[in-house]
């Protein structure tokens, strides 16, 4: 963190000392898990000498910055100083305001990561209903880069395969673990510092936007709260309810965004995107950063009716520019579908503010760094690229009429910006025309997946359409602050619409922090079976399993033939031989044996869920030794032929 915002004074010597954290937050972790990933490539394993030799390459170039500017540094520090102790000791409204609210996000935030993955005495749990199916595969490909020496990484879950997946996220959490940390509580740590880090760049990109001081504090909590009109289930739920309201909170019977039915598809931010969809929670904060750069060297000048109280210094437009596209050069590894927005809007904004040398030192590091990245994640993938594109109107609203659709899972946020766009406050447009100019772009990325399906499974367009909503939250955030220091009426309207657009969501965080959602990803008997698989195999061994998203060898980092088919098909793999092949080799076929050797499996799990889906001949595998057992699961080796 320290590293990543002593780089920004090389770029932007006006940031608030807090938004640089924030800024130093997520950059820093994005180029230490670059570094570190390149590290651990050219050594073949991911050790504490490529972690502490990563972080202190990544120290060289931002503690050169400390010399040149330690008095800049110092001035923020006392202005810092200045703002918190009044705040603290004599607070003022605005002071205190600000200092509980950044101090609720956290607690509140903490509580809900919590919940993402946890241990309890009977075995190991997720409190978040979308992570399910995600956490385990996460796991995996964490274990694969700290225990499994997955270099050069091929497909955790389908071995043999380069990994075209945005991994860097959980190879930063590798990382992590290498240098120390428990596993759960690195993924933690990370998810905290990325969440906070994106509460603060949310309210600065916000407050930059709109120069409206509320707006900054409601754009937060209209995305992290972000739902439609599910809060209107609660009112059936309380009449079919015998125990009343109050009692209802505490044990919510369904979610409230998302999953009652083929209706309700947008769900709330943390619970379907941040914390199942873990390489997004780093994607957002840094394309924030990015749109930041770009208004600050583009539009914000010619957006406000005076100059800039601390105008830009020569040549920092160009500076900012150059870190833009540093930024987004490092995004492919990061979150494929980021890079794709970024670009896109890019594109457009480039005629839209046509600064041409600015925006060739943007796109020079941007498509420099990027396009290596990408070649290197596409060959030998065996990615079936046709899969991720086809005619897809209307997104994920199955047979239901596009507007009622959109209406009830956004509630009143798709006209509340309308309504922005064109109010008027005295006079004048609420939107400037330089701001309007600039959120043009972002319209695409709601357009676009509303026509196009740019995944093989039509619902992670959400990654491209959550784009979109983050970039209307500014204006509608104006809109409902402009409101709210309006008269009577139009106050009241503010707080009732904030209220509406945020209450399906706080439902859905109430469900997991309450435990309604508390599911067991793997039992005590999996949790020992995996340990004895990790002492006694090799890292890089391969393991049959039965293909279902929480087989115990996740958690040992060894490279699995097939995961879950239906997560293998939405990342563009065809699952169907290698499942058909596996059904025959635990029913002991006559193919088994050689099958077993086409593979060249070291070792076959026999457990619960083999047992449930599979047909196993016993008889068959009993000619191989067992090398781990823990209740019904055993584990066996099995030996190859030269």
């Amino acid at each position: 963190m320290a590293d990543g915002a002593l780089l920004t004074y090389a770029y932007s010597r006006n940031l608030p000392l807090v938004i640089r954290l924030c800024v130093g937050a997520c950059t820093g972790f994005a180029l230490v898990a670059t570094i570190g990933f390149v590290a651990a490539s050219c050594t073949g394993v991911l050790n504490a000498a490529v972690v502490w030799g990563s972080l202190a390459l990544l120290t060289v170039a931002p503690w050169a910055l400390l010399r040149a500017c330690h008095r800049q540094i110092r001035r923020e520090f006392d202005e810092a100083l200045r703002f918190l102790q009044p705040a603290i000791l004599r607070p003022s409204r605005i002071g205190a305001g600000s200092v509980m609210f950044y101090l609720a996000m956290a607690v509140g935030l903490g509580w809900v990561f919590h919940q993402a993955v946890f241990l309890n005495p009977d075995g190991m749990y997720t409190g978040v209903l979308n992570n399910l199916g995600d956490l385990p595969f996460h796991l995996q490909i964490i274990s694969s880069f700290a225990q499994g020496h997955n270099f050069p990484p091929q497909d955790p879950s389908y071995a043999g395969v380069r990994f075209a997946y945005p991994f860097l996220v959980d190879f930063l959490a590798a990382m992590m673990t290498r240098a120390g940390a428990p596993l759960l509580a690195a993924m933690w740590i990370q998810n905290m510092v990325l969440a906070l880090a994106l509460v603060g760049l949310l309210h600065y990109w916000t407050l930059e936007l709109t120069r409206e001081r509320l707006a900054g504090f409601l754009a937060p909590v209209l995305v992290l709260f972000s739902g439609g009109l599910g809060w209107w289930l609660l009112l059936q739920d309380v009449r079919n309810s015998d125990s009343g309201l109050l009692a209802l909170l505490q044990h919510l019977p369904d979610r409230y965004t998302i999953g009652r039915d083929a209706l309700w598809r947008w769900g709330n931010s943390l619970t379907t995107l941040f914390i199942p969809q873990r390489s997004i929670l780093l994607g957002v904060p840094l394309a924030i950063i990015i749109f930041t750069l770009w208004w600050q060297t583009l539009a914000r000048d010619e957006a406000e009716a005076e100059p800039s109280a601390a105008p830009a210094a020569p040549g920092d437009d160009f500076r900012r520019m150059l870190a833009a596209g540093g930024v987004a050069g490092l995004l492919p590894l990061i979150h494929a579908h980021t890079y794709i927005v970024v670009m896109m809007t890019a594109g457009c904004l480039l005629f839209l503010f046509p600064k041409w040398r600015a925006w060739a030192l943007f796109l020079l590091p941007a498509v420099l760094l990027a396009v290596p990245e990408m070649l290197w994640v596409t060959h030998g993938s065996g990615v079936r690229a046709h899969m991720f594109w086809g005619w897809y109107p209307g997104w994920d609203r199955a047979n239901v009429n596009v507007f009622w659709f959109w209406f009830v899972n956004t509630g009143a946020f798709i006209p509340l910006l309308l309504t922005a766009i064109f109010w008027r406050r005295q006079e004048r447009n609420l939107v400037p025309p330089a701001l309007l100019r600039f959120y043009l772009p972002f319209l695409l990325c709601f357009l676009v997946p509303n026509l196009i399906k740019l995944a093989p499974w039509g619902w992670d367009n959400i990654k491209v359409l959550f784009y979109w909503y983050v970039a209307s939250v500014p204006l509608v955030a104006l809109l409902l602050a402009s409101w709210w220091r309006g008269p009577g009426k139009l106050r009241w309207a503010s707080a009732a619409l904030l209220l509406a657009l945020t209450l399906a969501g706080a439902l859905d965080l109430v469900r997991v922090v309450a435990g309604s959602e508390d599911n067991r990803e793997f039992d005590l008997d999996a949790l020992a079976m995996a340990r004895q698989l990790e002492q006694h195999s090799e890292p890089r061994a391969l393991v049959l399993h039965a293909p279902t998203y929480n087989p115990p060898s996740f958690l040992t980092g060894r490279l699995s033939i097939l995961g879950y088919p239906g997560q293998t098909w939405s990342r563009g793999l065809d699952y169907g031989q290698r499942q058909d092949d596996i059904r025959q080799m635990y029913a002991g076929s006559p193919q088994a044996a050689a099958l077993l050797q086409h593979y060249r499996i070291g070792y076959v799990v026999v457990g619960p869920q083999e047992r449930t889906d599979l047909s196993v001949n016993d008889a068959f595998w009993n000619q191989f030794p067992v090398v781990a057992q823990a209740g019904n699961y055993r584990v066996f080796k099995v030996e190859r032929t030269p």
